[in-house]
């Protein structure tokens, strides 16, 4: 499961539906490990945007944090921080 929490951040429906491609791969990801659920909040302050992940899943739990001047790119960052925290914990998972 997925929630987003946007903040004072206006996201339109396309930017809504862009986020949640970017996420398909770590959902798919967050299915295998079981029990998952991301949380993220956005944040704007000045010209920088803030994101924040908390994940946790039957693996264990994390949490990422960016910040950048455009809310694409912070997202994008973030997505793929998330991605490869998720690939570490399936190929531990794996191993185990």
């Amino acid at each position: 499961m997925i929630k987003l929490d946007s903040g004072n951040v206006l996201l339109k429906p396309s930017q809504r539906r862009q986020l949640m491609a970017w996420l398909r791969r770590s959902l798919k990801l967050g299915e295998r490990l079981g029990n998952f659920v991301l949380s993220i909040t956005m944040w704007r302050s000045g010209r920088h945007f803030e994101l924040r992940a908390a994940v946790k899943d039957g693996a264990g739990d994390f949490g990422c944090r960016v910040r950048r001047n455009d809310w694409q790119t912070a997202l994008r960052d973030l997505v793929r921080s998330v991605c490869r925290q998720l690939h570490g914990q399936c190929l531990q998972a794996a191993v185990a």
